[in-house]
């Protein structure tokens, strides 16, 4: 089967700028609200079971991960970013795939984070990316997705001092609350947050769980 053109240039652009995005972009800055969100998610999914962080790039979100105390490994589309990964955090596993086929058996998780990943799937795709993220999570287990917030589209030309063409999506936080619904979860917190510090714009994070035997 022929891979997708933007799952194409996605992979290429992060294995081009993997050295360098490890250098540059920083850890998560305490006192932020989105070092709040992931320890709310540390402390509903943690010891409950194995974590996955889909789209993990360098690893640095997978360290912080489990720095708060989770069974917590990452999965990456790009081989530079994995390898970058594994050589900075040797603790920690690492194996290149796709959310869009998440290599993982059903019900194995109790927790998944997409942090910023989503963002390069077409918006048409995402409901079949929830539908994977729902199978492979165990009943009453958690999701934590983080987004740039808004609808449109940005091709990137430049990033991280490289040469590089792909597209950053900007999703609605209605209509991904919409989806998450519609693919088994419920959402458990929602927050839309205006930009700060490397931010260009607002952003959303959603903590969500997998309904199944939950009561709503």
């Amino acid at each position: 089967m022929t891979e997708p053109h933007w799952m194409s240039e996605t992979r290429a652009a992060y294995d081009t700028v993997a050295v360098d995005y490890a250098r540059l972009i920083p850890d998560v800055e305490e006192g932020t609200l989105d070092r709040a969100m992931l320890a709310a998610f540390a402390e509903q999914a943690g010891g409950a079971g194995p974590v996955v962080e889909v789209g993990c790039g360098t690893g640095r979100i997978t360290a912080h991960l489990r720095d708060l105390g989770m069974d917590v490994s990452g999965i990456d589309l790009s081989p530079g970013m994995v390898e970058v990964a594994r050589r900075n955090h040797p603790g920690l596993r690492f194996a290149v795939g796709s959310m869009t086929d998440l290599p993982l058996p059903d019900g194995a998780l109790a927790g998944l984070v997409a942090w910023y990943s989503i963002i390069h799937v077409p918006p048409a795709l995402l409901p079949g990316v929830f539908a994977g993220f729902h199978r492979v999570l165990a009943p009453g287990g958690r999701l934590l997705l983080a987004f740039k917030a808004g609808d449109r589209l940005v091709r990137l030309e430049e990033a991280y001092g490289h040469t590089v063409s792909y597209d950053v999506h900007w999703l609605s936080p209605d209509r991904v609350a919409e989806q998450l619904a519609d693919a088994g979860f419920a959402l458990h917190a929602r927050l839309d947050r205006e930009r700060e510090g490397r931010d260009k714009g607002p952003q959303s994070l959603m903590l969500a769980v997998r309904a199944d035997g939950i009561d709503r």
